[in-house]
């Protein structure tokens, strides 16, 4: 009857086969707005009012992640999708280890960006900037970053991030321009506010001052010049003893006449006879030129020019016998450049008599009989930025354009500085040979390249014949982050705190002290960034806080016009504050100075109408965003931006925190790296490179940007790409197998069905509750660190490895045809229920919509997964021994699986379930490791034997001591299990099937009857 097709039962109803409405495609860009939209309908704040609602009810700790504001000005892009990816994730990782997380998202909104938009806006219109009235530039200015406000809103949403998006904070809110000046006054009325004159970093194109975390580096193409400084003093000329005193005597002749001492003294002297040589990549700051630096370390020499190299129409900017003085390591190079064919070093120069050297200005005799004159004696100064690693050894010190010139002239008592280029990149009409010459064009096609100030001042160096050789250069510049225009440095009057000023505000110490105190006191993560701005905060020079633009926040103070000092009253700064908070920044800008200042008469005052640095405004989102709630707290818990903004808002955080209140307005701080392409190149639209974070979600779905972002080290710069992502699809694929298998599987379980004495499972399951138990501690640990690649990645591993290559695998059978009520398939599916319970919520904060589809499948009346808290580790779960048995089986089964696959191509054997392998094992603990296992369910074939020894024919070289005989199964073929065993038929009832199944099968007929 058996064998008798057309009688034989079906045995497929009677197999149990997981089921479940999870479907294996995704279809995620459908799907995770159908989430969304659930999740925003749990209350009037969406899934993370729930939660806050949730873990307030439970008393649990608060947890606070202060945002740090994107810039309302576009689209989206990569990074900013990566950067609130990783804040969601730890939002939401928080959540999951049982805190109560406050995340207000906010936006900063002054600054040049949005200015430009409007300038150009209205410039389409046909009208310039200066001919719209300043409160309807700043009303436009401010439509427009509320537009974008709106817009990146709901792009981060779309991406899953939770967060406080209905009280959402904003730099241009009229509650945060008032915090804003307020903490302002804080600086102000404790004295580490001041206003001084110094050369800063000008961008001519934005015609305003910019920070250091407003410049970037691109290379760029400088002209350079080595020019000649004619000394005209000699203090410390002295008779005889000279190398060119000797030479010169000799010269008369021997047996003739000495020289007489003045003559001596006369060929010493090196007065109208030689020059200093300077090297400069920047020409036109010498008609700002007051000294020249040298290194009292470096060797310098005193040269004679004897020879020059032929050139073409034989033009030379030196003359043979001219004498030039340098450092002795760069003199050969110098020569080279200007095309010296023979040199003799005369005598080598100490450093007193450098120093007592005086030259004039190399434009000197060319403005003899002008009104303006470069009349100015150039002193030499002792610097020790100076190097004769490059150029001359000496340094052209121009201290209205640099820092080291500046602070070098003030160093050497000097006090004025000298006022060469106006706002707009042009000099000075009183700048001999060149007023009105462009350094940088601001207008017209040109806009952002040098001007002809360059050239003009070369042309002037050759007519007086103090020019000495020119070149070219390509090095990093400075350019605006904004414009990307070339910025120069400039002297300008401009409003700076104290870094290095003791305040009784801070306990008597500097503001730098208490800065780089509070980053001691700082956790970081990478530890790497506390280094970095570390150093920077231990270098940088007073925090340049003003700004010559419209929109922004106002420095919203008086200045005694008698004195030059800020009007520090309470009553007026509260009357400033009143009216910010009414109507924004535009009433400092608008209302009468009458309303503000009470009894003080207007006309002894100035009123500031410069506005704050943006970065001041970020830094003060402490201040109006955290600080005071009852449902946060002050110092944040963690900041979290890219690696850029450690010069940029956590510097500007810190010392804005520091300065009002001592410390830090951080616990923490995590930088990320930046996103680059495949190829590892900086993306840009003109390369065409970009990827879209709006494309991938429209494509693929927002569910594979946050895999990725979870699967990167985001402490480094990370890539992206079409194969990149194409790798994370392919993960994402194998996590929802497993998640919809885990579905399937559990399908109708209940709890009379749990096994709850651990003593009862099998030794498979121990093994994987241990692995459970192992993962657990590891997850919580890179939560708890923001290590969320140390998450994914051993999850994906459990998945693919202990989960689908072992687990699933041994125990189908069992799921499939075991009867319900067997302990071995109770026991599995108990442990599938442990395995999909920690899955889900281990995975919710990366993986956030696929596993709220697995847990909503399975418990639809349960609320969101993100509700849960991470379950207490179980700690009876811990089964070393387990473990280390699992190892030893594992090891030889993949002996058994490299035999039965040859078995299989040489088409000896269909399936395993054909093959009864002897398995060979010498190494007695890998025999013991067997031990009240079923090999064959191991294997997963029909039956299997384990021998002591090592007699069989199939080996891996990589695994010593077992060996393998591929035998195939004997016996009939089970029609419902399809294992081959001698033992099928012996059951009457159902001839065509093992004892197991005729067992499950009775067991079915009796409940289906």
């Amino acid at each position: 009857m058996a064998d008798d097709a057309t009688t034989a039962r079906d045995y497929r109803e009677t197999v149990f086969l997981p089921d479940t409405p999870f479907p294996m495609r995704a279809g995620l860009p459908k799907k995770e707005p159908e989430i969304l939209e659930g999740w925003a309908a749990l209350s009037p704040k969406g899934l993370y009012g729930a939660i806050r609602s949730r873990r307030q009810a439970d008393k649990a700790p608060l947890y606070v992640l202060h945002d740090g504001p994107p810039y309302a000005n576009g689209a989206i892009h990569i990074g900013h999708a990566l950067n609130k990816t990783l804040k969601d994730f730890v939002v939401r990782s928080r959540f999951a280890l049982g805190y109560d997380v406050d995340y207000v998202p906010g936006w900063d909104c002054h600054g040049l960006p949005i200015e430009w938009k409007i300038e150009e806006k209205f410039r389409s219109q046909g009208r310039r900037k200066d001919e719209v009235p300043a409160e309807e530039f700043r009303r436009e200015c401010r439509a427009y970053a509320g537009m974008w406000i709106e817009a990146q809103k709901t792009e981060f949403q779309r991406l899953g991030v939770l967060g406080d998006w209905w009280n959402r904070y904003a730099t241009m809110d009229f509650s945060s321009e008032a915090t804003i000046v307020a903490e302002f006054h804080k600086f102000l009325a404790s004295g580490q506010l001041y206003r001084g004159s110094k050369p800063v970093m000008w961008s001519p194109v934005e015609r305003t001052a910019l920070a250091d975390a407003e410049i970037e580096y691109h290379d760029h193409v400088s002209p350079t010049i080595w020019v000649k400084f004619p000394v005209v003093r000699d203090q410390k000329n002295t008779l005889g003893g000279a190398e060119i005193a000797r030479k010169i005597i000799e010269e008369h002749g021997r047996g003739g006449p000495a020289p007489a001492p003045q003559e001596i003294a006369a060929a010493n002297s090196l007065v109208g006879r030689a020059s200093i040589v300077i090297w400069t990549t920047t020409p036109w700051t010498i008609p700002a030129n007051r000294a020249i630096a040298f290194n009292p370390q470096v060797e310098y020499g005193l040269y004679r020019i004897d020879e020059l190299e032929p050139t073409e129409g034989g033009v030379h900017w030196s003359s043979e016998g001219d004498l030039l003085i340098l450092a002795r390591k760069l003199a050969p190079e110098v020569f080279k450049n200007a095309r010296v064919a023979r040199w003799t070093e005369l005598e080598i120069l100490p450093a007193e008599r450098i120093q007592s050297l005086e030259c004039e200005h190399p434009l000197a005799q060319l403005t003899k009989d002008l009104k303006y004159k470069y009349d100015k004696v150039v002193e030499l100064l002792p610097g020790d930025h100076v190097t004769d690693d490059a150029g001359t050894g000496f340094v052209h010190t121009a201290p209205g354009h640099g820092t080291d010139d500046y602070l070098i002239w003030l160093k050497t008592g000097h006090r004025d500085i000298p006022e060469t280029v106006d706002a707009d990149g042009a000099y000075y009409d009183h700048v001999p040979l060149f007023g009105g010459l462009k350094v940088l064009e601001t207008e017209g096609k040109k806009v952002g390249k040098f001007g002809d100030a360059n050239n003009k001042v070369i042309e002037a160096l050759k007519e007086a014949g103090n020019l000495l050789a020119r070149g070219r250069i390509e090095h990093s510049y400075p350019h605006s982050w904004r414009s990307k225009a070339p910025v120069i440095f400039r002297n300008t009057p401009q409003w700076f705190i104290r870094m290095d000023h003791a305040v009784d505000a801070l306990g008597g110490k500097t503001l730098r002290e208490v800065a780089v105190q509070s980053l001691a006191d700082t956790a970081f993560h990478p530890e790497a960034g506390r280094n970095r701005i570390g150093a920077m905060v231990e270098t940088r020079p007073d925090w340049l806080i003003s700004r010559q633009r419209n929109w922004g926040t106002p420095l919203a103070m008086y200045v005694d016009k008698a004195t030059g000092h800020p009007l520090n009253d309470p009553e007026v700064n509260a009357r400033i504050l009143d009216a910010i908070r009414e109507g924004g920044a535009d009433a400092w800008f608008t209302r009468p100075d009458s309303e503000f200042l009470g009894h003080h008469d207007p006309a002894q005052y100035e009123k500031i109408t410069d506005i704050l640095d943006v970065w001041f405004d970020s830094g003060c989102t402490h201040a109006f965003t955290i600080e005071g709630r009852e449902d946060s707290h002050w110092p944040a818990d963690l900041y979290l931006e890219g690696s850029d903004q450690h010069r940029g808002w956590f510097q500007s955080s810190l010392l804005e925190g520091s300065g009002t209140r001592g410390r830090a307005p951080y616990k923490a701080v995590l930088t990320h790296g930046f996103t680059m392409d495949e190829n590892g190149e900086k993306m840009s639209k003109s390369k065409g490179n970009t990827i879209e974070p709006q494309a991938i979600t429209k494509e693929s779905g927002a569910e594979i940007l946050r895999l990725w972002a979870a699967m990167v080290d985001y402490s480094e710069d990370q890539r992206i790409g079409k194969t990149i992502l194409a790798t994370t699809t392919d993960a994402y694929r194998k996590l929802r197998n497993t998640m919809r298998y885990l579905l399937g599987a559990l399908a109708g379980f209940t709890e009379e069905e749990r096994v709850t004495d651990y003593a009862d499972f099998p030794p498979l399951e121990k093994y994987i509750l241990h692995r459970l138990w192992e993962l657990d501690g590891q997850v919580k640990a890179a939560y708890e660190a923001y290590r969320f690649s140390d998450v994914i990645r051993p999850l994906i591993e459990f998945c693919q490895g202990d989960l689908s290559a072992l687990y699933f695998d041994v125990r189908r059978d069992s799921l499939y045809c075991d009867r319900p009520d067997a302990l071995k398939r109770r026991a599995y599916r108990t442990v599938l229920d442990e395995v999909f319970n920690r899955l889900t919520i281990w995975l919710a904060p990366l993986a956030s919509f696929t596993m709220e589809e697995a847990w909503v499948t399975r418990f639809p009346e349960a609320g969101p997964v993100a509700l849960r808290v991470i379950p207490e580790r179980v700690d009876a779960w811990r089964n070393d021994a387990e473990a280390a048995r699992w190892a030893k089986v594992e090891t030889v089964t993949s002996v058994v699986m490299g035999a039965l696959e040859v078995e299989r191509r040489e088409k000896r054997i269909g399936s395993a379930l054909e093959a009864a392998p002897v398995v060979h094992v010498a190494d007695p603990e890998l025999l013991t490791a067997f031990e009240g296992l079923d090999a064959a369910e191991v294997f997963r074939t029909s039956a299997a034997t384990l021998v002591a020894g090592d007699a069989g024919a199939f080996r891996i070289e990589d695994v010593k001591g077992v060996s393998v005989d591929p035998n195939k199964a004997e016996g009939k073929k089970c029609a419902r299990s399809w294992r081959i065993l001698p033992e099928v038929g012996t059951d009457p009832r159902y001839p065509e099937l093992s004892l197991r199944d005729a067992d499950a099968v009775a067991y079915w007929d009796a409940t289906h009857g």
